[in-house]
């Protein structure tokens, strides 16, 4: 494997994992690791969502402080795995990130010798690894799965949503690549960088202030994740599913940036949350932004007293050796 020194320090390793050609060239993802202070057979894999990377060192630590080893994957085209050749976040189907889901899952269980893993998901991540664990679900390869502020539904008005769908459909066979309109971005990033109104470091290459263009074959895969997700999926483990308490779009955003959910509609997650499959947990977090653990501290110690809660009652202990 290409392991070196991740980015955020020597407490993390990146592993590079080749993941063939498409059709703009070369294609990789990235897996950081970052090690337990003791041995521990319990691991959790994060994914990101859409505009996004790995960089949330304190979730990173929570879990070590628990006895989890840590992972986070950087989905190809995205933060470390975006190549100067590639465009931006493209994809024709969510299914293309099940591989490296696949592969991540493989070093995770079988070279690093876990028992018990939980995945634990952000916005678009939450779409995606619901239709993983779908998927796999009988293989005994998840034991839980955490996700923050699923993207399961777009939150524009229905008759823009219908027309965006048509729209998507028609452009992404001829032109998979041409950019839709989308909804105003910047004030949710500004509202987290510790270099404007936040208190968190990151990289604007991988996470720009005003995000990357909506292509429409992205967006018309987008769609077909969330009908899916609608009809019904049949996730065999438990699931924790948290949301902000309120979402705010339009003028309002900007007043309600710090204690809302301005990029997706809570009252979606709350209506497909139930879907995913017989055992789901819903929690609404008070205050609570997009990605609720880069929420206040009031508001983000919720967050970490709900999940621990949640492991505690329904994550199983490794086998005993």
């Amino acid at each position: 494997m290409d392991v070196s020194v991740d980015v955020l320090g020597p407490e993390y390793e990146a592993i590079v994992l080749p993941m063939g050609e498409d059709s703009e060239g070369e294609v990789v993802a990235t897996l950081v690791r970052r090690r337990a202070t003791d041995p521990c057979r319990r691991a959790v894999l994060y994914v990101h969502g859409f505009v996004d990377y790995f960089f949330q060192k304190h979730l990173a630590d929570f879990y070590v402080e628990r006895g989890f080893d840590f992972y986070a994957l950087d989905l190809r085209k995205y933060g470390r795995s975006l190549l100067p050749h590639q465009t931006p976040n493209f994809i024709h189907s969510i299914s293309e990130y099940f591989a490296e889901i696949d592969e991540a899952v493989r070093i995770i269980r079988e070279e690093d010798g876990h028992d018990v893993l939980l995945v634990n998901a952000h916005s678009t991540g939450g779409l995606t690894t619901s239709l993983w664990a779908d998927r796999v679900r009988g293989r005994g390869l998840v034991q839980g799965l955490f996700l923050n502020s699923p993207f399961f539904d777009m939150n524009i008005p229905a008759p823009v949503r219908i027309a965006g769908d048509v729209f998507s459909r028609t452009l992404r066979a001829r032109w998979p690549k041409a950019k839709l309109p989308a909804p105003p971005a910047g004030i949710y990033v500004r509202s987290l960088h510790r270099d404007h109104d936040g208190e968190w470091e990151f990289d604007l290459e991988w996470k720009p202030m005003f995000g990357f263009p909506v292509r429409a074959a992205w967006l018309a895969a987008i769609r077909r994740a969330h009908a899916r997700v609608h009809a019904g999926l049949e996730i065999d483990v438990p699931v924790l599913v948290m949301a902000s308490t309120r979402s705010a779009r339009g003028r309002a955003a900007a007043e309600a940036v710090s204690v809302a959910d301005v990029v997706l509609d809570v009252d979606h997650i709350v209506r497909w949350a139930p879907k995913l499959g017989p055992h789901v947990t819903l929690v609404r977090i008070k205050d609570g932004v997009h990605d609720l653990v880069l929420s206040n501290k009031e508001a983000r110690d919720q967050v970490f007293t709900e999940l621990d809660r949640w492991i505690r009652g329904y994550l199983p202990e490794p086998p005993s050796v």
